[in-house]
């Protein structure tokens, strides 16, 4: 393609849609409320996998001691469980740490403590946070065997319901996103179908005159490709101001929710929207041409 072309294809954009400035400005209405509904959809699906990672995160296992246990082997079987496979953090819990814990749940019924005299009933143990929860029931399987291990604990209901819930949450998640990108390729290109209808005897007298396919084609992209991306300027402009403006009330009323934070979220999510509208843009100008090249 010359220099020459492409400063034609360009004059002719810029022309066609000042010329049909009513149909342009109901193209880049559409293409934006598509977009933004796609946006933040998307936000919300990245908050929700977000979530389920932070669910997944809390979730460890409890190893409970026997009291005849020494202090050499607190040592060797905290130094055993940091070697372990998958695990990233273990944290003791002395028996004196957990009375005070206890004590801290029950806050003004403390006093009944006081009955135990200076009994403490707690065994020393280890809080073991691993990188993938789902490695939790092995690790579990495994410890409880070991020697002067009481127990090992980690809430296997909870965890299985928890599982079963943040696999929910992605399935569903995804499903969403991917009927929602479907619906405003069909919106946008339907969109961009009428405005190329609504100058169908425009190709069909370039046709006839001699103009080859592409050379048709490309005005017509182009113009495609600056709508979408005109309305995927709006629609990004909208989602940044109500995610940031969401994202602050939420740390400020749940402050436990995390929620991800604008930068770089919002810059992905930007660059999404723009390059679905541009690429959809072109994709319906070219799809909806070839009707009426048929001639």
């Amino acid at each position: 393609m010359s220099l020459s072309s492409k400063e034609y294809f360009i004059r002719e954009t810029g022309k066609s849609i000042k010329r049909n400035g009513i149909m342009s400005f109901a193209s880049v209405s559409t293409v934006a409320v598509s977009l933004l509904v796609l946006g933040l959809f998307l936000l919300m699906y990245l908050n929700t996998d977000n979530l389920a990672k932070y669910l997944e995160g809390q979730v460890e296992m409890t190893v409970y001691l026997e009291d005849t246990a020494t202090g050499e082997e607190v040592a060797e079987m905290r130094d055993k469980l940091k070697k372990m496979e998958g695990v990233v953090q273990v944290t003791e819990v002395t028996k004196a740490m957990a009375m005070e814990r206890f004590k801290n749940r029950l806050g003004d019924q403390a006093t009944l403590l006081k009955a135990l005299g200076k009994d403490n009933p707690f065994p020393f143990s280890f809080e073991v946070q691993v990188d993938r929860p789902e490695r939790i029931k092995a690790l579990v399987s495994q410890i409880e065997h070991w020697p002067k291990v009481e127990t090992a604990k980690f809430g296997q209901e909870v965890v299985e319901h928890l599982f079963a819930l943040t696999k929910v949450m992605r399935i569903g998640g995804a499903v969403l996103i991917v009927f929602l990108c479907f619906a405003t390729l069909f919106i946008i290109i339907n969109t961009i179908r009428l405005t190329v209808f609504a100058r169908r005897r425009e190709v069909v007298i370039m046709k006839y005159v001699g103009a080859t396919d592409w050379f048709i084609r490309w005005p017509f992209m182009l113009e495609g490709m600056t709508l979408g991306l005109g309305g995927g300027i709006i629609a990004c402009a909208v989602v940044d101001l109500i995610y940031v403006s969401l994202s602050g009330r939420l740390h400020t009323t749940f402050a436990f929710f995390p929620v991800l934070p604008s930068w770089p979220t919002l810059l992905y999510a930007d660059l999404f929207i723009l390059a679905c509208g541009t690429l959809i843009g072109a994709l319906g100008s070219y799809l909806s041409l070839k009707k009426f090249l048929r001639v």
